[in-house]
């Protein structure tokens, strides 16, 4: 993918990422429930005290609010537990939460209708308001049959209106007939409103724009993958995936690093958002070693489409890690950097290990093409491999990769010259891992922990860093190295895995915390010092080899199917904020007049 492509796909993933901030958490169901009966005994003291001022009209109103309150607490009771059981959304939280919001829409129409003087008949309308509301919401959200649906929306505002028809059967207001007319408007208006966001998804992918957003939230609420991703499965691209694996052994395998060349995301346990850490556990299982999974050059385009095709990478690689290592030799660490960008480069036998980083400024994914670029330029040199990563360790705004790309390949060629001109000496290889259960993913932390591979080539000691994670706070890698030379290490760089298993767990403008955003700066940096002490404790004279292997018919997100799904975000809710007012104003409309005539 070019860099022109790669920043428009990535500014459609900013875009459809600054949608994430409007979602919400819904308080406990304790708190729901104190809200909701404070809105039905308001809701009835305001239908009777301020029209019948007396002590009558306030214990009418009493027995009105608490009746409205109590039949809200069954038919919700009945809905979540008999009408929609089956729904993974609505438990009895959510579903008293809707009549919560629900009440405070009514409870508007209410209000205003004893201001003016026309209480009956604005408070029928907030009925067909709530009625809309709930057809609306819950044909949005439940993935329940239609009839189901239908009962679970009429439901609530039928039984909350039977307390108010008592009253009003008694100043004789005839209004029976509205209710008719209220269900009928109810049901086109929310069907054609519906209708109208779900053509947006169909027009651009052959899907519904709806059952996406249901498919989302079943993951989001529930940890549901299998909808979102059998949606993936469908729209994606099939691709052959390269993994390079570089093994370090001694008289049994001491440690190993895997580069899938695929995008740990697209968020939470979708797709490959869990395969940094599903890769070093099959690996560490298969070669009873330590493994680390640092970040590849490549884009979300490249993530996963399922947790199926997750597992076709880890079988893949399982399988090809029966090779012996035969490269003896290997040349110090070196590093070079100019005003932007750094880069660092070790090489095994005739194979070279290559990272990247723009630390401190926001290191977020590089272009494939400057991997490209930096395997051309080591055979170039007479190395038969060399492995590019993403150090993906540190984020302070926005990144421009167009202006660090030149900087990025001017630091790249550099450090290889430098490094290739090194004599090769024996070394050492020690590694560790930590999982700090003080860390949680909502911190930022992935399942995968710390890992520290220390190489030691004659005096010279680096440490390589992973942290299962994605990104890091700006200034964090400098500390850490810092910390790192404190106990006797010379080089290093430190990586994250860019695992999107953080995110679209909390609640935010980016869904996540990068490492240090939410973790105390000092502990984390004590699990690495810790981590590289242990490490350095288990080095041995050990042996290196590199091999790259191809997955076949991969199926990934792809990047037009990407960029699409962002941009549908906005175009369903520029679609909703279009015709909303259309439709409901003109179904308010037509149910005002009906009520000049009950």
């Amino acid at each position: 993918m070019s860099v022109t492509a790669e920043g428009s796909l990535s500014q459609s993933m900013d875009n459809a990422v600054k949608h994430y901030s409007a979602l919400f958490k819904l308080p406990p169901y304790g708190k729901v429930v104190l809200l909701l009966a404070s809105m039905c005994i308001c809701g009835g003291l305001i239908s009777t005290v301020a029209l019948f001022p007396s002590l009558e009209g306030l214990v009418n109103g009493l027995l009105l609010g608490f009746s409205l309150f109590l039949t809200n607490l069954i038919v919700d009771y009945v809905v979540s537990v008999l009408v929609l059981r089956r729904d993974s959304i609505y438990e009895l939280r959510r579903t008293a939460a809707l009549s919560l919001y629900c009440w405070m829409l009514w409870l508007f129409f209410i209000f205003v209708g004893v201001l003016l003087s026309w209480w009956v008949r604005l408070c029928l309308l907030g009925f067909s308001a709530v009625l809309i509301f709930r057809l609306v919401v819950l044909g949005s959200t439940s993935s329940l049959h239609y009839k189901r649906l239908l009962t679970a929306s009429l439901l609530q505002p039928f039984s909350c209106i039977i307390p108010f028809l008592v009253i009003w059967n008694r100043m004789d207001y005839p209004v029976f007939l509205f209710l008719i007319f209220s269900l009928a408007v109810g049901l086109l208006s929310s069907f054609f409103f519906v209708r109208l966001l779900n053509r947006v998804g169909e027009r651009a992918l052959g899907v519904p724009s709806l059952s996406l957003f249901k498919a989302f939230l079943l993951n989001w609420i529930a940890d549901l993958n299998a909808p979102f991703e059998e949606l993936l499965e469908k729209l994606g691209e099939t691709h052959d995936v390269e993994v390079s694996l570089i093994k370090f052994s001694s008289q049994k395998p001491k440690a190993a690093m895997v580069v899938p060349s695929v995008h740990p995301g697209p968020f939470k346990n979708i797709g490959s958002s869990l395969l940094p850490f599903m890769l070093k556990t099959a690996l560490e299982k298969q070669l009873n070693c330590v493994a680390s999974v640092p970040h590849g050059l490549l884009g979300h385009e490249f993530d996963l489409a399922s947790q199926l095709q997750n597992q076709k990478i880890i079988d893949h690689v399982v399988e090809s890690t029966n090779f012996e290592a035969l490269e003896a030799e290997a040349a110090p660490f070196i590093k070079v950097s100019n005003s932007l960008a750094t880069a660092c480069c070790q090489i095994f036998g005739n194979f070279a290990f290559l990272s990247f980083t723009l630390a401190p400024k926001t290191t977020e994914d590089l272009p494939q093409e400057l991997g490209l670029f930096v395997r051309q330029e080591a055979e170039r040199r007479g190395l038969s491999c060399c492995i590019v990563v993403n150090a993906h360790n540190s984020i302070d705004g926005v990144a421009n990769t167009q202006e660090a790309l030149d900087s990025l390949k001017t630091v790249a060629v550099a450090c290889l010259e430098k490094v290739v001109s090194l004599k090769r000496l024996p070394f050492e290889v020690g590694a560790a891992t930590v999982i700090p259960e003080e860390f949680s993913l909502k911190d930022g932390m992935g399942s995968g922990g710390i890992t520290v591979i220390v190489v030691k080539v004659r005096k010279q000691k680096t440490a390589y860093v992973v942290i299962d994670g994605n990104n890091m706070v700006a200034g964090l890698r400098e500390r850490a190295l810092s910390a790192l030379h404190s106990i006797g290490i010379n080089e290093g760089e430190v990586f994250t895995t860019d695992t999107h298993s953080v995110n679209a767990l909390i609640l935010g403008e980016r869904g996540y915390h990068p490492i240090g955003e939410a973790i105390d700066h000092e502990s984390f940096i004590g699990y690495i010092k810790g981590t590289t002490v242990a490490a350095v404790s288990d080095l041995e004279r050990v042996k290196a080899a590199c091999r790259s292997i191809t997955v076949p018919d991969v199926r990934v997100i792809g990047g037009k199917l990407l960029e699409t799904l962002c941009l549908l975000i906005d175009r369903t809710l520029q679609k909703a904020k279009t015709v909303a007012v259309p439709i409901f104003a003109a179904s308010g409309l037509l149910l005002m007049l009906i009520l000049t005539f009950v």
